[in-house]
């Protein structure tokens, strides 16, 4: 079995894997079209879907939905039970390379109301270490309304910190910063389609991606972004070791009757 998971969660972060390796110097060399301005304020988007605010030590993951497998499982929906370890690797080595004084779970952190009684000890134990190492904020998710009441870390409806304004489902207030709709883009180049979880932003207001090992992703060109970004947005695409700036020309919508015009 503990080969079974090893093997999983090494297929299951491939994604980031690369990114870890002398992250801290990426973060002061980042090229500066994958910065973000927002309310004033200089953000960096990572590409393992995380945010960072480095001006005050904060770091944003969104939409981790922990113990989702197991969530499928109990419906008779038989995946691999190893989706939480992978995305608490992603946490773990972010929070280790960056050393956040605040880290920001932007809600739907756990897939429903009973993963807290689902989640295995040594993933528990994990989490705690997470919560007691660093303010660790678990915003309410619609997955999620209720906090987890053993794994440490304090909750909130809204955070507000500065300019910004942290919640789960996004408003379209000036300087928001939600997660919920799993932002996707969709890019044609070099004769083929490129789908990847991506941030959404116009300057005034930012979409997380989803940071969930399971988690999928809606198409930014769903007509569900449009009343958040009445005059366009910007995709920051995620790549294997960096973030790419998409245009609003560039992107190509899943299905052509759902594209919204800008």
């Amino acid at each position: 079995m503990r080969g079974a998971e090893a093997l999983w969660n090494k297929r299951l972060t491939r994604f980031a894997m690369r990114a870890t390796f002398g992250i801290m110097t990426a973060v002061a060399a980042r090229p500066s079209d994958t910065m973000l301005h927002l309310a004033g304020e200089l953000l960096l988007p990572l590409p393992e879907g995380a945010l960072w605010w480095a001006a005050e030590r904060v770091l944003v993951v969104s939409d981790l939905h922990l113990e989702k497998g197991s969530a499928y499982a109990a419906r008779g929906q038989m995946l691999p039970p190893y989706d939480t370890g992978a995305t608490l690797n992603l946490v773990e080595r972010l929070c280790a390379a960056l050393r956040p004084r605040t880290v920001i779970s932007l809600g739907d952190s756990f897939h429903d109301r009973a993963a807290e009684l689902r989640l295995p000890a040594p993933y528990a134990a994990r989490i705690q270490a997470l919560t007691g190492a660093h303010d660790w904020v678990w915003v309410e998710g619609n997955h999620d309304p209720d906090p987890p009441a053993h794994l440490g870390g304090r909750a909130a409806k809204v955070l507000r910190i500065g300019s910004l304004v942290f919640r789960h489902e996004p408003t379209g207030e000036a300087g928001e910063i939600a997660g919920h709709l799993h932002p996707a883009a969709k890019v044609k180049g070099r004769g083929r389609m490129v789908r990847r979880r991506c941030f959404a932003s116009d300057g005034a207001r930012l979409v997380m991606p989803a940071m969930g090992t399971f988690t999928g992703g809606l198409n930014v060109l769903d007509a569900a972004f449009a009343p958040l970004f009445p005059e366009g947005l910007m995709a920051f695409a995620l790549g294997g070791e960096r973030v790419f700036a998409v245009s609003a020309k560039s992107l190509v919508p899943d299905v052509a009757a759902s594209r919204w015009r800008f």
